[in-house]
């Protein structure tokens, strides 16, 4: 016979709400692990940065994760990125790296190639992303199977260049993912710039996409922040042509034509997007909020809409995000 007893951990710490961190774990994950704060800078308030072949530690007193290699009786350093310590596993968490998914993630990417039933999709992944035709909607939302007709029709629908928002909805055997547009708030991309940002700053929020109201531009401007780092700033639209208003055209989702939009609506455009670049450059992760209160920020000191001066920019940083970048 023998019994189980269960000997609590030492001690345990989890990441302080007041430190920024571009982790995407939730935070009860966080709270069950076992961070501490030791000789090599894994804890909570260290950000040790490592490169390359630099020696961590033995490997005799911890195992080796992702981002790190046994050398002799070291573990060492394959990446240049941050130390992260759960317990006695050790890894090191890259500072830019290619996005890696999960099914349920919304993604912005181009089209490719043009297949036989499906599409190819660069999604800013290790490899390109898969769309078939079945896991598209028709014009109009008919719901029916496709058939060979609507095969013929494929460029109608998507052509090469094409940019597109899709959500996550499984993965092949080989890894790459695999998309869906099966909702009607999915599809092509119009009136818009894209923007590319490292994954690392798109948080998973209960919603991807925001409207910023006016008085930013006539009509506002429309967010959509991609997990795999493609930020899509477009003109916004009224209430009632978004999807489910009296004036929302299903038709249209396909159309290659951007709609006329005033001096005004580019400008506001224009400026969400430099506030986005601005903000990333800091490594700042983005959300809807703080993109609001940018723009705000920006319009109560009635500076001029579009591009944003160097000093103002740090202005906007210490008083919005308490960051001085004078330094």
């Amino acid at each position: 016979m023998f019994s189980v007893k269960t000997i609590l951990p030492t001690s345990t710490q989890s990441f302080s709400d007041d430190i920024l961190s571009t982790h995407r774990r939730h935070q009860a994950e966080l709270d069950a692990m076992d961070l501490d704060e030791d000789e090599f800078g894994a804890g909570p308030s260290k950000r040790n940065i490592v490169t390359p072949g630099e020696v961590i530690t033995s490997s005799k007193e911890y195992m080796r994760g992702h981002g790190t290699y046994v050398e002799d009786v070291n573990v060492v350093s394959s990446v240049t990125g941050t130390i992260e310590r759960v317990n006695k596993l050790i890894s090191v968490k890259a500072i830019r790296s290619k996005y890696v998914p999960e099914v349920g993630d919304l993604v912005i990417g181009r089209i490719v190639e043009v297949g036989p039933q499906r599409w190819r999709v660069e999604a800013n992944g290790r490899q390109d992303a898969v769309l078939m035709l079945s896991s598209v909607n028709l014009p109009g939302g008919v719901q029916r199977r496709k058939i060979e007709s609507d095969a013929l029709k494929m460029r109608e629908f998507l052509a090469e260049g094409d940019l597109l928002v899709a959500e996550v909805q499984a993965f092949f055997g080989d890894g790459a993912m695999s998309l869906h547009t099966r909702s009607l708030k999915y599809g092509k991309l119009r009136n818009g710039q894209l923007l590319s940002v490292p994954p690392q700053l798109i948080r998973r929020l209960k919603s991807h996409f925001h409207h910023i109201p006016p008085p930013c531009g006539p009509t506002g401007v429309d967010v959509i922040l991609g997990l795999n780092g493609y930020v899509w700033v477009s003109n916004g639209t009224s209430q009632e042509k978004r999807e489910g208003g009296e004036g929302f055209d299903s038709e249209g989702v396909y159309s290659d034509k951007n709609d006329d939009i005033p001096p005004e609506g580019r400008q506001a455009t224009s400026t969400i997007t430099n506030l986005i670049k601005i903000l990333a450059d800091e490594g700042i992760p983005l959300t809807d909020t703080l993109i609001e209160e940018s723009f705000n920020w920006i319009n109560q000191n009635q500076l001029p809409l579009g591009s944003i001066a160097h000093n103002d920019a740090e202005r906007m940083l210490a008083e919005i995000v308490g960051i001085d970048i004078t330094a």
